[in-house]
């Protein structure tokens, strides 16, 4: 699992080291700041980045003289967990993506709605700019799946506010959409998502997901039991034509 970005980390270091110094405890500065003490705590361990108003205020309360504040100029906030970062890297990279997803619609896949209701959901929960900050990052990966279509120009893809959604998405030249029905699926069908991606060099890497571990792997073993798993589950899922008469019909029957 990937570690949060260094500059957080270190930003989170400074953080606690004036804070400390100027003999500030971590209830006062959030309360200052309007945190909880909580959440000062993990922007000090490197788990959260430190917000432009902590650093400010903890830059006021400490005397630091505007060190804390210029950490601002080298922080952003990322769009994705730590864990998920060298995934996207490859995802933009691949050439060709297989994904399988046992329990939720595909991130690629999801309309705006579906994205904040899960990112809200999140327990523990996310501040509400963290959820927007997400909602954009996924939108945007979103646009990988057109703008390679138009040579990469992205566009936004159409339908996703008409019914049913599914259906427009796997209308795109370069989408296959297949469903898995409940009766046809077997026991590596429930052991959750996988993803396989292949470079323009031909390497694979195989990504799965779990509650608290996300893991990338190039290992051949790994990939070669995750390209298995998918090509059986690929053979038993309704073909893509079959897959969208599925799709319209569960959608005229929820109408």
């Amino acid at each position: 699992m990937s570690q949060s970005p260094a500059m957080w980390r270190f930003s989170g270091n400074q953080l606690k080291r004036w804070r400390t110094k100027a003999n500030v405890s971590r209830e006062q500065l959030a309360q200052v700041a309007s945190y909880s003490p909580d959440t000062i705590k993990s922007m000090e361990q490197g788990v959260r980045m430190p917000t432009p108003r902590v650093l400010d205020v903890a830059d006021e309360l400490c005397g630091a003289e505007g060190l804390l504040s210029a950490a601002k100029n080298y922080l952003s906030r990322e769009r994705f967990p730590a864990r998920a970062q060298e995934f996207m890297k490859r995802e933009r990279e691949a050439i060709s993506s297989w994904s399988y997803e046992s329990g939720l619609i595909p991130g690629l896949l999801q309309t705006p709605g579906y994205m904040r209701s899960l990112i809200e959901s999140r327990i523990p929960p996310v501040d509400e700019e963290t959820v927007e900050e997400r909602i954009t990052g996924r939108a945007e990966r979103q646009a990988m799946l057109t703008e390679r279509l138009r040579g990469g120009a992205a566009r936004p893809i159409r339908g996703w506010r008409t019914t049913p959604p599914l259906l427009e998405v796997s209308r795109l030249r370069n989408v296959e959409l297949q469903v898995l029905p409940f009766e046809r699926a077997f026991f590596s069908a429930g052991m959750g998502p996988m993803i396989l991606l292949e470079t323009r060099d031909h390497e694979r890497f195989a990504y799965t997901v779990s509650q608290f571990v996300s893991v990338l792997s190039a290992d051949p073993e790994t990939v070669r039991v995750v390209t298995e798993r998918l090509s059986m589950l690929r053979a038993h899922a309704l073909s893509p034509a079959e897959s969208a008469r599925l799709i319209e019909e569960m959608a005229d029957h929820h109408d």
